[in-house]
């Protein structure tokens, strides 16, 4: 039986509470799970996203410099395509866990694949936790205060409903009465052979 969303968040809230014990992008990642387990992946998809999280802060400073700019959105676009290799590789799992269930006759196709709906947790984990911080700030006038609890009451109502969802749908697969398909991504801005602008340098 694949994990539960309440086993889910708490990697998830793990991972974030590990990066901001440096709160550095920098900081090498020390995944706490066996290497071959979910576990291990979904702690890695919620560093990865921790981590660009950071980045975006950092890309949008406006005393950043140009060179330090494109740096760091050249590691965006690296941990973009690593977010989406983890993604996949999640479903890899869901496919082999899922592997011997045959689906009803009449069984519906889910849009969504579990792993892409938990990377929309993952990320959601991470709005929970910073907003968080902002109801806590000190040097925040009250307004300020009060509109970010008003902001995190909805984080967390998404957070009941998203896990529910998921959970729902684990139960539907395993029923049958759902099943997924997994197409992969296949981004063509990161390769050379697909994006113009890389290739076609090669040919002047």
């Amino acid at each position: 039986m694949p994990l539960s969303s309440a086993d889910i968040n708490l990697i998830f809230r793990r991972s974030i509470r590990d990066y901001h014990k440096t709160d550095s992008v920098d900081a090498p990642i020390i995944n706490p799970y066996p290497e071959d387990s979910l576990s291990y992946l979904l702690y890695l998809k919620n560093w990865i996203d921790t981590v660009q999280w950071h980045l975006e802060d950092i890309i949008r400073r406006p005393d950043i410099s140009a060179e330090y700019l494109v740096a760091i959105k050249r590691r965006i676009d690296t941990s973009n395509q690593a977010r989406t290799d983890t993604v996949e590789n999640i479903d890899d799992v869901f496919v082999e866990e899922f592997s011997e269930i045959r689906p009803q006759s009449d069984a519906r196709l889910n849009s969504e694949t579990p792993a892409w709906l938990l990377d929309r947790l993952s990320i959601l984990q991470l709005k929970i936790y910073h907003m968080q911080e902002q109801t806590e700030r000190q040097d925040a006038p009250p307004q300020h205060i009060a509109n970010c609890e008003a902001k995190l009451d909805v984080l967390r109502m998404q957070e009941i409903d998203l896990s529910l969802c998921y959970d729902e749908l684990i139960e539907d697969i395993i029923a049958g009465r759902r099943y997924t398909k997994v197409y992969r991504q296949m981004k063509m801005y990161n390769d050379p052979k697909l994006n113009p602008a890389l290739y076609a340098d090669k040919k002047s």
